[in-house]
């Protein structure tokens, strides 16, 4: 099944991004197309595509790293905090260390685990896992 949201990235190095996003963040190829330098990636209900800006593009603007620039993309997954290890392994760029926050969604407070990484374009990815309502929290 096809995620209902499924980002574009246009990525400088396809080859770097398939490695950041496969090899650290745990993605899978879905299917690609490498006459068009493109690959959709899924993990889990998380769908994601990487081109590389050849042929028909959809720029608005010059690109600039950092790419991405005001937006950063959650993803929810259940081994944070194995992913974070991994990526510090690999000198991957942290862009927030990993923390435990305390949200309100809607009537309750939820904990996350959470940290930033910074893919090779510069892309923030924000990887979390709700793991339950925190002790003793009041509304904030």
């Amino acid at each position: 099944m096809m995620s209902q949201l499924t980002p574009e990235l246009y990525v400088t190095d396809l080859e770097d991004s398939l490695a950041f996003y496969c090899g650290l963040l745990g993605f899978e190829i879905d299917y690609e197309r490498p006459e068009e330098s493109f690959a959709c990636l899924k993990r889990g209900a998380v769908g994601l595509m990487l081109e590389e800006p050849v042929g028909r593009t959809w720029i608005t603007a010059t690109l600039e790293r950092p790419f991405g620039r005001g937006v950063n993309f959650q993803i929810m997954i259940e081994n944070v905090e194995h992913v974070y290890a991994k990526c510090l392994q690999c000198d991957a760029k942290i862009f927030v260390p990993l923390e435990h926050r305390s949200y309100r969604r809607r009537d309750e407070m939820v904990s996350l685990p959470q940290f930033v990484v910074q893919d090779p374009d510069g892309y923030l990815i924000r990887l979390a896992h709700v793991s339950g309502t925190p002790p003793n929290e009041t509304d904030k």
